[in-house]
């Protein structure tokens, strides 16, 4: 049996404790029938044992029907007091209006104050002279007060603990709502990346592809190159996938083994698109060293994306300019198109490459307008396409 087994079995009844308390009231009210008795006082008689009884028994109940149980008992103490019984009894009142201060509304304690108070104050006056003295009014009243503040003061403690902990349930569920839309947002952001990776090297692999079976019969050495394209493209491409998807699985960006890439990974990006066929016109101005990571990484996607975008879809050139400010990064990539006749050759059309469906455009304004910049993407007047991005920043930002 586990402790919290233990405490639920040794757990007493509250009806039990209330009856016991009720009990030790009517023994306290028994002990205090022996005091003398005064002039103009009833002795103890049969009437008093039974008023004893309507004066404790309800403490007994008080939790189910407190009203009652306060009513019973303060008609049993004014009848007490009007028949002149000897001793002068409240003890139970007071822990009635106790109660009903601790559980109750404000409202219904001070209903329960005042017919406490009113019900000691008729009490005290129906004693016969002589009987109740000065001190006897202020210390009943003083302890009906204390009894109502004391149940008061104890039911807004738990009001201010119950709201307190209330707010510290609703801050900790906020608190996990954050980290899971945290966790949330960098899986998409990965997976985003992983969907750039995947579509430019399944690109550099298909155009290979077509490249190799329409040289195989015919140049050896064209179609060994390709396939070392695939090759290399390939295993690359595995590498990145298994580090993105650690990443995935450990839900946490402390697993990647290598750091993102960015605008200075440009010249390995272009070699590794020349290689897939495309030639690629490069004109950058400016220093990539101060970058914010996070528009860093953006600004090379724009750039990946756009190349696989023309491999796939455009002219033989692609036209590349990156020129880096103190307060914005422009993009543009550009290509002239490709003659209606060459696009129907194998070699252009790349084996399961379809026109695309306008994601990764979709996805290049997202990355761009994330960080405030502009995106423009359309035909070229004299053919082709053209991309342009710019991406603003303060310089010094991380």
């Amino acid at each position: 049996m586990d402790t919290s087994t233990r405490r639920h079995a040794w757990r007493i009844d509250p009806r039990v404790t209330d009856a016991l308390v009720a009990l030790a009231f009517f023994v306290l009210l028994v002990l205090s029938f022996g005091a003398s008795v005064r002039a103009g006082q009833r002795p103890v008689d049969v009437g008093a044992w039974v008023l004893g009884v309507l004066l404790t028994a309800p403490y007994a109940v008080h939790r189910r029907a407190p009203w009652l149980a306060l009513a019973v008992t303060l008609g049993a103490l004014l009848a007490f007091s009007l028949l002149h019984y000897a001793p002068y009894p409240g003890l139970s009142a007071f822990a009635l209006l106790f109660g009903l201060a601790l559980h109750g509304r404000r409202r219904d304690s001070l209903l329960a104050l005042g017919a406490t108070a009113g019900a000691f104050s008729v009490a005290l006056v129906a004693q016969p002279a002589g009987v109740v003295a000065v001190n006897d009014v202020i210390s009943t009243m003083l302890a009906t007060a204390v009894a109502w503040l004391a149940g008061d003061n104890l039911r807004q403690r738990r009001l201010r603990w119950a709201a307190m902990e209330d707010r510290a349930r609703l801050l900790e569920r906020e608190r996990e709502d954050r980290d899971r839309a945290a966790v949330a947002a960098e899986r998409l952001r990965i997976a985003r990346e992983l969907h750039d990776v995947v579509a430019h090297s399944m690109s550099v692999i298909a155009v290979q592809a077509g490249v190799g079976r329409h040289v195989i019969e015919t140049d050896a050495q064209a179609a060994r190159d390709a396939l070392g394209v695939i090759e290399s493209t390939s295993r690359d491409t595995l590498t990145e996938m298994r580090r993105m998807l650690g990443v995935l699985r450990d839900g946490s960006e402390a697993a990647a083994t290598q750091p993102m890439p960015g605008l200075a990974d440009i010249p390995a990006l272009v070699a590794e698109t020349r290689r897939a066929g495309l030639g690629v016109m490069v004109d950058s101005t400016g220093s990539v060293a101060d970058l914010p990571a996070g528009l860093d990484l953006a600004a090379y996607r724009v750039v990946q994306e756009s190349l696989t975008n023309v491999l796939k879809h455009g002219g033989p050139v692609a036209h590349l300019r990156v020129a880096c400010s103190r307060h914005q990064v422009d993009i543009e990539v550009a290509d002239d198109g490709r003659p209606e006749e060459r696009r129907t050759t194998a070699v252009v059309r790349p084996i399961g490459v379809e026109p695309g469906t306008g994601q990764g455009l979709v996805g290049m304004r997202e990355q761009v307008e994330l960080y405030g910049g502009t995106f423009e993407a359309a035909p070229r007047p004299g053919g082709g396409f053209r991309v342009h991005a710019t991406l603003p920043y303060a310089a010094g930002s991380p």
